[in-house]
């Protein structure tokens, strides 16, 4: 029987007297600029318990005294153990339903990955990956709050290709026979979270771990994605990147002193089917700025000779890359056959990489069309790209490695994980 690498635990949770909407506060790398919403979480918090008092916004990262801020963040954790804030799901699982702003609903279920099982860095054939590449510089200030903290809330989403719904479904259409835990509205109008408790030993559990199972067995994995003789992706890292990252860095620098099942060793995530219907990609374009747009034109011809630019629409075939050029004097039509990489953006990246390496210039990842060519002018070019399909999500990372840099989007701020769930580390 193959391991299981997604996991029960002993999670914690408010107790059923707690105010949820004072408790649960928005993932801390949200809303880095805006201070007024934080103050505002502020105000509604008040002195009630809350996870605000044992994360670190990123807002507050960069500024003076943050050392003391983080030994305060440990105190309170553990005070909040001391002092019985804490009801303890032995042996668990939650299954999540997140209602979000516009009223759909994401399904997830929450438990610990083995962090023996992952890998960040580019290449890696782990059952766990990352499908952005992990930036190093950002992981030790997270170290700092991790490494001598007593709990762990993370934020971090896996997602699962399960087009099939084998998974998570089956405990959704269930769910009236589990025990709900939580049920409340989250604070700034950000939705609702409603929480289920799944035994680690129930039938319920047994299913999950089948299904998982099956997602990684490695014919069915082959045949998928069209591939042979290459390491089997179970997991990819869809929010939380550098959370996770940080979570293997402590434990490969603790592990040697630790017993091998030391709780240290795994991370708190909450898993999603990539196929859930409340998950949609938004496509992030690129602008270049303090440039030239002709001679950027010039130069994607000379870098890519085999590419047709035209200023009406072209149809690319399969495997074929196409994108936007948004220039001061109207649009061009990008088609790019025999492509280097899996998505256009990966084509489009490697040329902007290669052109800024030699010219000066600098770029930026912008949501939305309408932003894009409000930004273009007489010295910056736009490029506007195609949304990543789903299917392509697995598939690119299985065959390129890690997506190209801000390569999309999955939901808006106030969709994002709230904190909620804890456990000991």
């Amino acid at each position: 029987m193959m391991k299981e690498v997604f996991q029960a635990a002993d999670i914690l949770i408010p107790q059923k007297s707690a105010d949820m909407q004072k408790w649960s506060v928005v993932a801390c790398d949200q809303y880095t600029s805006d201070k007024k919403y934080w103050q505002q979480v502020e105000q509604t918090v008040g002195d009630a318990p809350s996870t605000l008092r044992i994360t670190l916004p990123e807002i507050y990262l960069e500024e003076d005294g943050v050392d003391k801020r983080i030994e305060k963040i440990n105190q309170t954790m553990r005070d909040y153990e001391n002092n019985g804030v804490f009801q303890t799901l032995k042996n668990s699982y939650v299954y999540l339903e997140r209602t979000m702003k516009d009223g759909r609903i994401r399904h997830g279920v929450i438990g610990v990955l083995d962090l023996e099982e992952y890998d960040y860095n580019k290449g890696s054939g782990s059952l766990i990956r990352a499908t952005e590449g992990t930036v190093l510089s950002r992981i030790p200030p997270r170290v700092r709050i991790r490494e001598n903290a007593p709990l762990e809330l993370p934020h971090i989403m896996i997602l699962i290709d399960d087009a099939d719904g084998t998974v998570i479904e089956p405990v959704a259409a269930e769910k009236n026979k589990l025990e709900k835990i939580y049920d409340f509205d989250l604070m700034q109008q950000s939705g609702h979270c409603a929480g289920y408790r799944i035994d680690g030993d129930s039938e319920t559990a047994e299913k999950i771990q089948n299904g998982l199972a099956k997602l990684a067995q490695k014919e069915i994995f082959e045949k998928k994605y069209n591939v042979s003789d290459m390491p089997v992706l179970q997991f990819a890292v869809g929010d939380g990147n550098h959370s996770l990252a940080t979570a293997k860095t402590c434990w490969e620098e603790k592990k040697d002193t630790l017993p091998a099942d030391h709780p240290a060793r795994y991370a708190l995530v909450e898993l999603v089917n990539l196929h859930d219907p409340s998950l949609e990609f938004e496509a992030i374009h690129r602008v270049v700025f303090d440039i030239n747009p002709q001679s950027v034109v010039e130069a994607l011809k000379t870098y890519y000779p085999e590419i047709e630019i035209s200023d009406r629409p072209q149809n690319p075939a399969e495997k074929e890359h196409h994108f936007t050029i948004v220039t001061p004097t109207g649009d061009l039509y990008a088609l790019l056959k025999n492509p280097p990489c899996n998505l256009s953006v990966g084509s489009l990246q490697k040329f902007l990489d290669a052109f800024l390496e030699e010219n000066a210039g600098k770029i930026d990842y912008i949501h939305g069309e309408d932003a894009v060519r409000e930004n273009v002018s007489e010295t910056a070019i736009g490029f506007l790209l195609p949304t990543m399909t789903k299917d392509e999500l697995f598939e690119t990372v299985v065959k390129d490695g890690v997506l190209p840099r801000k390569t999309f989007s999955m939901g808006h701020a106030e969709d994002k994980r709230f904190y909620l769930e804890a456990r000991k580390i």
